[in-house]
C-alpha cells in the first residue's frame, strides 16, 4: 500500500493536497466523484510518506485530517508511522471536536470458541473498493490494542468516546472490574470498579450516565443497582424498585425519554432520576428473551426476532412491523442478528449459516436509514449491506455498539 502511494508523481501529490485543504472538500471528493470545482476525477485521499515530508506542516495536515471522515483511518495508518500516530493523537481529535466533525463509529466484538480474550474491530471505509447499489465499500478492520477485557459477557456500552466493559465472570467469578476502550487512540485502560462484583449484568446509558443492574449476588444489597458518572468517574447507588423486583438475573434495560427501564422475571419498572421514583410500567415490551436484539434511536425501541423487525409503539403499547425491509429479511434467515444504533441509523450484523463442511463463514453488515413520515408510520431503508469479514467459523458475535469520535 506504502510502496504504491510514495511513486505517485509530483503532479498527483500537489493534486491530492489541493483536494485536502479546500475548504469545499465534499464526499464526493472523498469517494473518488467529481469534485465541484475540478473537472479531472478526484484521486483517492491518501497521501504517501513524500507528500507529508514535502508538504504539509503538521498544524495544515492536522486541518486536514479533521475534515475527513474517520472510517479513513484506519487506511491512513497504513501509510507510515507518522500517519498511524497522528491519526491517534489527542490533538487530531480535538480539532475534529473544535470543527464540530465528531461521527458515530461502528466496533464489533467477536470472540473464538474454547477462548476467553475477545477479539475487537471497527468498521471503516475502502477508497479503493468497488461500489454498487448495495455494496458500500466497508470493512471490518481488527483494533491493534496489548490488552481486551477477557469477560466474554461483560455488558457493554459507549459513551462519547469511550466504550466500557463492565463486570463478569471472569474466570467463572462475579467481578467488580470496569476496563475502557479509548476508541481515538484505540487503548484499553481501568476505571474505577463497581461496589458489587456482578455475573451477566445489563448496563444502560442514560443522559451521559451508565446504570448496572443485576448480576450480584445479593439482592438485598443497596448497592444492587449501580450508577456510574463518566464525567466525576464515581458510583453511586441507585433506589431499589424493591427486593422481590432486584433478582439476580435481569434480562435487559433501555434508557427511553429520561427513564431507566428495568425488564426481568418480576416484569417492568422503570426508574425516573428527577424524581428519584420507581414506577411499574404496564407495558408489554417482551424483552424478558435473552435471543431478541434490540436497539433505540432518538428514543424508539427497535428490535429484531424470529425475521422480523419492530418498533414500539408507546402512545397504542404495542409492537408494529418495520417496513422496508423485506429484502434484507432474506438474507438473515438461520443467522444470529445484532443490532446497535448508528447516530440516527440503525446497524445490522449477522453471519452466514455455514454447513459443517465450511471451515470459514462471512460476516455481513448493513446500514438502515429510519425514516419516520408520522407517529405511526416508521419505514427502514437499507443503505447498503455486504460482506465486511471472513473468519474462521469458529468465531462468534458477542458486542455490536458505535462509539461517537
Amino acid at each position: 500500500f506504502g510502496r504504491a502511494y510514495a511513486s505517485r508523481n509530483l503532479e498527483n501529490q500537489r493534486l491530492q493536497f489541493r483536494l485536502m485543504s479546500s475548504p469545499t472538500n465534499s464526499p464526493a471528493a472523498v469517494n473518488d466523484e467529481k469534485a465541484p470545482y475540478e473537472p479531472k476525477k478526484a484521486l483517492p485521499l491518501v497521501l504517501s510518506p513524500i507528500t507529508t515530508n514535502l508538504f504539509l506542516p503538521d498544524d495544515i495536515l492536522l486541518s486536514s485530517l479533521s475534515r475527513i471522515s474517520r472510517l479513513y483511518y484506519p487506511t491512513f495508518s497504513l501509510v507510515s508511522k507518522s500517519f498511524r500516530a497522528l491519526v491517534a493523537s489527542p490533538e487530531l481529535y480535538q480539532t475534529r471536536s473544535i470543527l464540530g466533525r465528531t461521527e458515530s463509529c461502528l466496533y464489533v466484538c467477536l470472540r473464538l470458541l474454547n477462548e476467553s480474550n475477545l477479539r475487537w474491530y471497527t468498521l471503516c471505509r475502502v477508497p479503493d473498493r468497488k461500489l454498487t447499489n448495495f455494496s458500500g465499500g466497508h470493512l471490518l478492520v481488527p483494533i491493534l490494542s496489548r490488552y481486551a477485557p477477557p469477560a466474554h459477557w461483560s455488558s457493554v456500552v459507549a459513551v462519547d468516546s469511550n466504550i466500557y466493559a463492565i463486570g463478569g465472570p471472569i474466570h467463572d467469578a462475579p467481578s467488580s472490574s470496569v476496563s475502557v476502550l479509548d476508541c481515538q487512540c484505540d487503548t484499553w485502560r481501568e476505571a474505577p470498579p463497581m461496589r458489587v462484583a456482578r455475573s451477566y449484568p445489563t448496563a444502560t446509558v442514560l443522559d451521559g450516565k451508565i446504570y448496572v443492574a443485576g448480576g450480584c449476588e445479593d439482592c438485598t444489597s443497596l448497592d444492587c443497582i449501580e450508577v456510574f458518572d463518566p464525567k466525576t468517574q464515581t458510583w453511586d447507588s441507585v433506589a431499589s424498585p424493591g427486593t422481590e423486583r432486584c433478582e439476580r438475573l435481569v434480562y435487559k434495560s433501555v434508557g427511553i425519554e429520561g427513564k431507566y427501564h428495568l425488564f426481568g422475571g418480576a416484569g417492568h419498572v422503570a426508574y425516573d432520576p428527577k424524581e428519584g421514583r420507581w414506577d411499574s410500567v404496564g407495558m408489554d415490551l417482551d424483552m424478558g428473551r435473552s435471543w431478541v436484539s434490540y436497539c433505540v434511536i432518538n428514543n424508539t425501541l427497535f428490535y429484531y426476532n424470529d425475521r422480523e423487525f419492530k418498533w414500539y409503539d408507546y402512545k397504542g403499547r404495542f409492537w408494529r412491523k418495520l417496513m422496508g425491509l423485506e429484502r434484507l429479511i432474506k438474507f438473515l434467515c438461520y443467522s444470529r442478528v445484532n443490532l446497535a444504533a448508528y447516530g440516527e441509523k440503525m446497524a445490522v450484523f449477522w453471519d452466514t449459516f455455514v454447513p459443517s463442511s465450511s471451515k470459514n463463514k462471512m460476516i455481513w453488515c448493513a446500514e438502515i436509514t429510519i425514516e419516520k413520515h408520522d407517529t405511526y408510520d416508521i419505514c427502514g431503508k437499507t443503505e447498503w449491506f455486504d460482506v465486511v469479514l471472513r473468519v474462521p467459523k469458529s468465531y462468534e458475535l458477542v458486542h455490536v455498539l458505535a462509539a461517537t469520535v
